[in-house]
């Protein structure tokens, strides 16, 4: 609450559609939940097509007056990929699939950049990592983190993925 950090464990993370989708939010809670649930019910009315849901969503927010003043931004992702949606519109899927939001977004993303290209990290461990790069260095981000992955493709026993495994680390 504008500068005193009131809540340092809330978790802005969480799965939809059985645990075959991650969603991450920054910005006001109540607001990027709102957006999580819009999403889930999207899922919902278009069989489950990740894509169309997120431009559904986005179309949405945009457009109509109830959701135009959620103020939040958003990250979801499947096995084959991660968007971030913003109220104005944006879809965008970045070209190396690493995406940051939040107050230390560019410098999680930057360490994770250069993580990637330079260690033999796992996608959590480089994530871990970023994260505690990004809490050193920026006062609105703290060490506080909740890390949620996606199974293998390939030993998921059903067509979705499996349910995604989270991971707590605090400071």
């Amino acid at each position: 609450m504008g500068n005193t950090i009131v809540k340092a464990k809330a978790a802005k993370v969480r799965t939809l559609a059985g645990g075959r989708i991650l969603a991450g939010f920054a910005g006001s809670a109540a607001d990027g939940l709102t957006l999580c649930d819009l999403l889930e019910s999207k899922l919902e009315s278009v069989g489950g097509n990740f894509v169309r849901a997120a431009v559904e969503l986005a179309k949405d927010w945009r457009q109509d007056r109830r959701y135009r003043r959620l103020e939040a931004l958003m990250i979801v992702a499947d096995a084959e990929r991660s968007l971030l949606l913003s109220g104005t519109g944006d879809i965008i899927e970045a070209d190396d699939g690493i995406l940051a939001i939040g107050s230390g977004g560019n410098f999680a993303l930057a360490a994770a950049r250069a993580l990637l290209g330079n260690t033999d990290k796992s996608a959590a461990e480089v994530t871990s990592e970023s994260l505690r790069i990004a809490g050193e260095i920026c006062v609105f981000t703290n060490l506080s983190h909740t890390i949620l992955e996606l199974p293998d493709r390939k030993s998921s026993s059903d067509e979705f993925g499996g349910e995604a495994k989270e991971q707590q680390e605090g400071a």
